[in-house]
């Protein structure tokens, strides 16, 4: 009669373990397979797109910033000569039939004036003497004397008189009324987006559950069409413009 090794019985036993082990194994493998399978199968009980509408405007408002500018040894000397500027910058403005009404005066500055020098081998920044500034904003719905002063100014300039600019700011006026058009036409854009998603399925398309507005753009009107930053940008350097609205849409799925 053969004798049977321990070590055989105890690889015996190892062999069964492993085997209960693995069949466990398999039946929770099994039914979580199920679970995640009936879940995939069950579909989407919602689809989410974006609808995009968009319609050109027209700028209808500007807006348009000069510094008279002047220097002086010292403060009260400074402050002298740019009130003289400013009376002067006042008459050039008047020329293109813009009154008091359409001018904002910001306040007086008058700060000391640095200058980088080179002295030896060194480059220093020193001060000589003082500088002033004033602001003047001209808003007006005039957009064609708005653009006559700023061609203008270059003038102006040259004939001796200190100023800083910037260039016009052409503005739109009612943006929240073409912000709300839009809104509605890209919801529908949306809508018809989604159908198309679906098309191809069993599903079809339900109640509006939500609806968020993305980016509201202002574009000059030759922006790509394509564009696809939903940060929102609002352009005033141009009049004629797009105003685009991107919204996202969740719809039932029935």
């Amino acid at each position: 009669m053969m004798k049977t090794d321990g070590s055989n019985g105890n690889m015996s036993r190892s062999v069964v373990v492993f085997g209960a082990l693995v069949a466990i194994g398999l039946i929770v493998g099994a039914f979580v397979l199920g679970y995640q399978t009936r879940n995939i199968g069950s579909g989407r009980s919602s689809v989410v797109v974006k609808g995009l509408a968009e319609k050109p405007v027209r700028a209808d408002n500007a807006e348009w910033q000069v510094t008279a500018k002047a220097f002086g040894q010292t403060f009260p000397e400074a402050l002298e000569n740019l009130r003289r500027e400013k009376a002067a910058l006042d008459g050039f403005i008047g020329k293109y039939g813009f009154g008091k009404s359409a001018l904002d005066d910001k306040a007086e500055t008058v700060e000391p004036n640095f200058v980088t020098r080179q002295t030896g081998e060194r480059m220093m920044t020193v001060q000589e003497g003082f500088v002033g500034r004033q602001t003047v904003v001209v808003s007006s719905g005039s957009l064609d004397k708005i653009i006559a002063a700023s061609k203008g100014v270059m003038d102006y300039k040259a004939s001796g008189h200190e100023l800083e600019y910037q260039e016009p700011r052409y503005l739109v006026s009612n943006l929240e009324d073409v912000k709300m058009s839009l809104i509605s036409a890209a919801t529908e854009n949306a809508r018809k987006r989604a159908r198309e998603f679906i098309k191809n399925s069993d599903a079809k398309l339900g109640a509006m559950r939500s609806a968020s507005q993305g980016a509201f753009y202002i574009l000059p009107n030759t922006a790509d069409a394509r564009m696809d930053d939903y940060g929102g940008v609002y352009d005033k350097s141009t009049i004629d413009k797009i105003a685009r609205v991107v919204v996202t849409v969740e719809f039932r799925l029935e």
